[in-house]
């Protein structure tokens, strides 16, 4: 991975903290995303004194912003010439209906519309970096969710699951309309389940005894971040590093259509 860089969101705790960790170790030059500063600082810290690897960037953002994340592009585009991985990673589960800044349900808004939007905005850049890898952390809990068209921000009903598995869903729509989108430019996109792992999201505390570490759960990220074997492989869920199904409404590429058309609306891009 040397001479590659890699971003990859949400990396201060957890899965993303042994993400980066992981791609550092391996050499490549790595941008890690967190809302937090001093947390931030302090990841940024610990990966380059446990890899040797000084070539950890801290960007700060807020991506349940849609300003921050046009914010965070522009400066990733003022400060790297190449972007060869881009991971998104940044997840959280509320337990109770929360808004963004921008009036979207929380868990919707930091899971789909800033993937959508970060990555329209950086896909020149990753495009001219080709061959280049978009990987969406998605989760099995994908198959407790549905596409509410009617009630798509959850304020007729909101339930934490649910309302998480939308957004998880409403990520793997997103992996395979971009994927069609991109073929022929040598840039792929993948989804991924990262197992039932112990992190800051999701599991009370006791649970922790049943679940994967974290560096476990990064295991997929880093897999398809750096194997050549999905060298090309594009538009695909892993789970354990191997392609799996996903749920049946998942394939439905008229609500993926829809939407996208939704989403690019509430980013404010252009159809």
């Amino acid at each position: 991975m040397k001479d590659k860089t890699c971003l990859i969101t949400g990396a201060n705790s957890g899965i993303g903290l042994e993400t980066a960790r992981g791609l550092a170790a391996q050499g490549a030059r790595v941008i890690i995303v967190c809302r937090n500063p001093e947390k931030g600082e302090a990841a940024r810290q610990d990966i380059i004194a446990s890899t040797g690897n000084d070539k950890v960037d801290l960007l700060v953002a807020d991506l349940s912003s849609l300003d921050a994340v046009r914010e965070l592009a522009a400066q990733v585009k003022s400060q790297y010439q190449q972007l060869h991985v881009l991971i998104h990673n940044a997840g959280l589960m509320p337990k109770k209906r929360e808004m963004s800044a921008d009036g979207y349900e929380l868990q919707f808004a930091v899971h789909h519309l800033a993937t959508f939007l970060l990555t329209d905005l950086l896909l020149d850049l990753l495009k001219t970096s080709a061959p280049a890898r978009i990987i969406n952390v998605a989760s099995m809990m994908h198959k407790m969710g549905k596409i509410n068209f009617d009630d798509l921000q959850c304020e007729q009903k909101f339930g934490t699951y649910s309302a998480y598995g939308q957004s998880k869903l409403a990520m793997i729509h997103y992996t395979y309309d971009l994927a069609e989108k991109l073929k022929g430019t040598d840039v792929t996109v993948n989804a991924l389940h990262p197992g039932a792992v112990a992190t800051n999201i999701g599991f009370p505390g006791w649970m922790s005894l049943f679940l994967a570490s974290p560096e476990k759960g990064a295991r997929t990220s880093l897999f398809l971040a750096t194997s050549p074997a999905v060298e090309g492989v594009s538009g695909q869920y892993f789970n354990n590093c191997k392609v799996a199904k996903t749920s049946k409404v998942s394939y439905d590429r008229a609500d993926g259509q829809r939407l996208w058309a939704l989403t690019e609306e509430m980013c404010g891009l252009p159809a």
